[in-house]
């Protein structure tokens, strides 16, 4: 007897060792890939290979049916087979959530064999289905076909095949919380690209002055198109508002938009950030890096204050705008890009290019579409448009409630030269929102640049003669060239005489027969002048 009991004892032990092994190797399988599918397959493989497995079948519910995901040892046409919920045993099973055991399959009339003919099989076969549980609700089911055996422990074996289900239940669990994610971060991407959309639409830039509104112009002229756009503008007037713009109003605003601020890298560095650089290139390049082309591929390389790019950087980067590709730092490798470029700059370009800093013929490669962005003090007429918009915004960020700004107050605004340009203008108004303690903004609550004509450099050193007598040739001259030199009509439209016109004429040293016209010009070139 002892002896028959060691046997036995060693028989449990190497069946649970076996069960074990298998175990490890279908949570391997299960975490190894996150196609389900592909997974509970190799599960099945598994049981068939290791555990006596027969045929092997894993069916999910969806959409109130349960589908067959994956199936081992069965002809093809039972991945085709649907089950209603408590049809048949797996049906059953699944609406119970408890498993079932049917110890000798022939003596079973409830099994269905739709899935496969197990009647007249030359070997008798046992069939235990347990459910695939997911958050204390059945989901699935796993079903199997065992070599029946009077001896078999069906308990042992229902535990262990409901450990393979739980394991299932958690990859299942697993892909949905990954699937789950995946279909928040579309959403968000989507919400955030419409929003980039909404924000940087080129009608949403504010203004309404001459200067502004050809600058709308020519952002519409050429968004839909690929040129290349150079910005040139004073710092603080908006340049990267201009190129989101552009972007955003592309074919290829879904692509990507990216920024590369070339006066914030050092030289040691743009080369390797713009192009990228091959695993060893140098010290610390463990691996290989794309570089913002690669990054940007499909989409627009918004290279800002380019005038700052050093000349050994300039050659490479002219090969990009005329061939389409580069190599990687360290690498032989060509690569071939689908990149619009749109670059900025606040530097005298053709100044640098006089003094060798910057290459001719990189710049005649970046001119093919020059946007001019004004600054502040060049459309004055926005000034309103634009505090009034920070000031909203503001109030609404700080959580204040501030209806308007005083006259006195849009009079300092209005006198200041602005040499920090809209930027300027945005933190001033912040300051302001933020030390104003009522519902309307007083010129105390502005910066002290603002508060006197002294501090801000604006005060008046012209004399007052001077500046009559200018103002009185600029309307002589206007009213000159709006009757095309004919001073008897300009003299009406200033209310005066015609005598007194010549007398100013005369004095401030305007000749009228430059505004004439041509044919007017050769009639009256030998008439005397009136007096």
């Amino acid at each position: 007897m002892p002896p028959a009991k060691s046997t036995a004892d060693a028989s449990i032990a190497a069946r649970d060792a076996r069960r074990l092994s298998t175990l490890l190797e279908v949570s391997q399988a299960l975490s190894g890939t996150l196609n389900l599918k592909a997974s509970m397959q190799r599960v099945l493989s598994i049981l068939v290979r290791h555990h006596g497995v027969v045929r092997g079948m894993v069916t999910l519910l969806r959409d109130g049916e349960l589908h067959v995901e994956a199936a081992e040892g069965f002809e093809d046409r039972a991945r085709s087979v649907r089950y209603r919920v408590g049809e048949g045993i797996t049906g059953q099973v699944v609406q119970s959530g408890k498993p079932i055991v049917v110890p000798r399959v022939s003596r079973e009339p409830a099994l269905l064999n739709r899935a496969a003919r197990r009647e007249g099989s030359r070997q008798e076969l046992s069939f235990i289905c347990v459910p695939v549980v997911l958050q204390r609700s059945a989901v699935g089911a796993l079903a199997v076909d065992l070599r029946f055996k009077p001896e078999r422990d069906f308990d042992s074996s229902v535990k262990f095949f409901g450990i393979v289900s739980s394991m299932i239940a958690q990859a299942l669990n697993v892909q949905r919380l990954v699937e789950e994610e995946r279909r928040r971060l579309l959403d968000e991407n989507t919400h955030l690209r419409q929003e980039l959309r909404e924000r940087y639409d080129f009608s949403n830039i504010i203004g309404t002055s001459g200067p502004t509104r050809q600058m709308y112009e020519q952002v519409a002229q050429v968004a839909q198109t690929n040129t290349t756009v150079l910005i040139r503008g004073e710092s603080g007037t908006g340049k990267e508002l201009i190129a989101h713009a552009i972007h955003y109003n592309s074919l290829r605003a879904k692509k990507p938009f990216v920024k590369v601020s070339c006066a914030a890298l050092p030289d040691t560095l743009i080369e390797s950030e713009l192009f990228g650089y091959e695993k060893g290139a140098f010290t610390g390049a463990a691996a290989r890096k794309k570089g913002r082309f690669e990054m940007a591929e499909g989409g627009t390389l918004f290279l800002d204050e380019i005038g700052d790019i050093n000349l050994s950087t300039q050659v490479k980067l002219l090969r990009v705008l005329q061939e389409r590709e580069f190599e990687r730092l360290g690498g032989t490798d060509t690569v071939r890009v689908n990149v619009r470029m749109i670059a900025a700059t606040n530097k005298d370009m053709e100044k640098a290019i006089a003094d060798g800093s910057f290459r001719e013929d990189l710049y005649y490669r970046l001119n093919v579409f020059t946007i001019f962005v004004p600054p502040l003090r060049d459309r004055k007429a926005d000034m309103l448009l634009l505090a009034d918009h920070f000031l909203e915004k503001f109030s609404r960020e700080h959580g204040k409630v501030i209806k308007r700004i005083s006259t006195p107050a849009i009079d300092m605004l209005m006198s200041y030269h602005w040499p920090g340009n809209v930027r300027e203008l945005e933190n001033a108004l912040e300051r302001a929102v933020l030390v104003c303690d009522g519902a309307v903004i007083h010129g105390h609550h502005l910066p002290p640049s603002l508060q006197t004509a002294d501090a801000s450099g604006t005060v008046t050193r012209v004399a007052l003669k001077d500046a009559v007598a200018a103002f009185e040739r600029d309307l002589i001259l206007d009213a000159l060239k709006t009757t095309r030199g004919n001073r008897a009509k300009a003299a009406r439209m200033l209310d005066t005489t015609e005598r007194i016109l010549n007398y100013k004429v005369r004095g401030h040293g305007v000749d009228p027969r430059r505004f004439r016209s041509p044919e007017v010009g050769r009639r009256v070139a030998d008439a005397p002048e009136t007096e």
